[in-house]
């Protein structure tokens, strides 16, 4: 079933799709998700409209995504509706997508309702549209390989191999002896190179290879493990392919992956500024390389300083490495000013430094990221701690602590900086709660034992 666009469907329909996206702009989250779910029940094949209703629905529940009592309630509430999508999916393909879009209403970090998505959605010939919400699923279960399976199985369905290729390698990595993920890699690394050269004649992927070597490379590429040898050689024959295809942003970056695994690093910063001039200098992932090829440098000449015993020159490198990094964090927010994770990064390493009026200032923006939202209140307090601002940095570690659950470590952290905050405002009453209910969880934390025995000794 085929993809429509916005200004292709009927003006009713437009018009719900444009009410909808308004509504998430303004944050009118519940009405954005009303809207745009009746845009879909009329029109299932415009994944415009999906894609702003599962942001809305992760904006909504950003605070549950790894609450896991949360996911399990809504597990038990929602599974007679579960269970009825489920029948629905052979002969009623579109009624079981809508129910999972209901349940996805719920908790859209639900590992359950999001794989009848996406089962329903390809039962109804919409394999784009399990794709949409498996790639945002796979952002929340990085590590899972039965999501990249899948993934990689819909995006070759759907022609998309460089992306399969991705999701293969990456399960490639998660298991490294698994035959099926190897054959998978193999045959997605055939199709990509089948879509970039124009093979278009060939049925698998041993009709693209040209000859005897080529055959060899591509065993190599896709061994888990590979041998100084193999890496050199695949540096070898990389370099040939550029000759052919010099504007392959891709190859540029394997062949950047490779040299650095030998500790070509000098080598491998060329290629990656080739690699950013092919990108136009908007790829955060080859940034990201370029950085850490940076930082192995820094790390090898400190290494090799410390070994000739110049102390003094070993220093001054390590303090050189640091600026880069805080030089690099901040390059990183001005170029990508609206990504939330490099603010939070940026903000730690200004709290590090001691520069806390910019360090909030980051904070206060990252607090909007769903997986760093709790770390920024929990920084934003230390700020304001460190600026003796205590009513202020104590209602940032309020809020966090309302919004975690159970007693896990950074609810200790919150609390324990809870305590000694209240402490230092005189409410000595409020540090005892505090401290006595880590204590009452974890007797080994930092010096609660120590703390609260003081306070009954008093």
């Amino acid at each position: 079933m085929t993809e429509v666009r916005p200004e292709d469907v009927s003006r009713k329909i437009r018009d719900l799709y444009e009410r909808g996206v308004a509504a998430y702009e303004r944050e009118n989250l519940d009405y954005a998700i009303e809207v745009l779910n009746t845009c879909l029940e009329f029109e299932p094949r415009l994944l415009a409209a999906r894609k702003y209703l599962r942001a809305a629905e992760i904006r909504k529940h950003r605070h549950n995504a790894k609450n896991r009592v949360f996911h399990l309630v809504q597990t038990l509430a929602g599974l007679p509706q579960f269970l009825l999508g489920n029948l629905k999916l052979s002969r009623q393909p579109r009624e079981a997508l809508k129910t999972a879009e209901s349940l996805m209403r719920r908790d859209p970090f639900n590992l359950l309702f999001i794989r009848l998505l996406g089962r329903a959605a390809e039962a109804a010939d919409l394999p784009e549209a399990a794709l949409q919400t498996l790639e945002v699923a796979r952002e929340y279960y990085p590590h899972d390989g039965q999501l990249l399976d899948w993934m990689g199985r819909l995006y070759m369905q759907t022609g998309q191999a460089r992306k399969a290729r991705e999701c293969y390698e990456r399960l490639v990595q998660l298991r490294p002896t698994d035959p099926a993920a190897l054959k998978k890699l193999k045959d997605a690394t055939a199709l990509d190179t089948m879509q970039k050269g124009g093979w278009d004649q060939a049925t698998s992927y041993r009709d693209v290879i040209r000859d005897e070597k080529e055959a060899v490379r591509l065993e190599k590429e896709s061994k888990a493990v590979k041998t100084e040898r193999d890496i050199q050689d695949l540096i070898a024959a990389l370099r040939e392919d550029l000759k052919r295809t010099p504007d392959d942003v891709n190859r540029h970056r394997r062949l950047a992956e490779l040299l650095v695994q030998a500790e070509r690093y000098e080598e491998a910063l060329e290629v990656l500024g080739r690699c950013q001039q092919l990108a136009g200098g908007r790829d955060p992932e080859i940034d990201q390389m370029f950085t850490n090829v940076k930082l192995k440098i820094f790390d090898r000449d400190i290494r090799r300083l410390r070994e000739a015993g110049d102390a003094a020159a070993a220093e001054a490198k390590e303090k050189e490495k640091q600026e880069f990094v805080l030089r690099a964090a901040r390059e990183k927010v001005e170029r990508y000013p609206h990504d939330l994770q490099y603010r939070y990064e940026l903000g730690v390493l200004l709290y590090e430094r001691g520069l806390l009026t910019e360090a909030i200032q980051q904070f206060q923006q990252a607090q909007r990221h769903p997986q760093r939202r709790l770390k920024s209140l929990y920084y934003l307090a230390l700020c304001f701690k460190a600026k003796k601002q205590y009513d202020i940095a104590m209602e940032q570690l309020e809020k966090a602590a309302a919004e975690i659950p159970s007693m896990d470590a950074l609810k200790k952290d919150i609390l324990y900086e809870m305590g000694t905050i209240a402490e230092a405002m005189g409410d000595r009453e409020k540090a005892a709660r505090c401290f006595k209910e880590i204590y009452a969880v974890d007797i080994s934390y930092k010096d609660v034992a120590e703390k609260v025995e003081k306070i009954y000794g008093q």
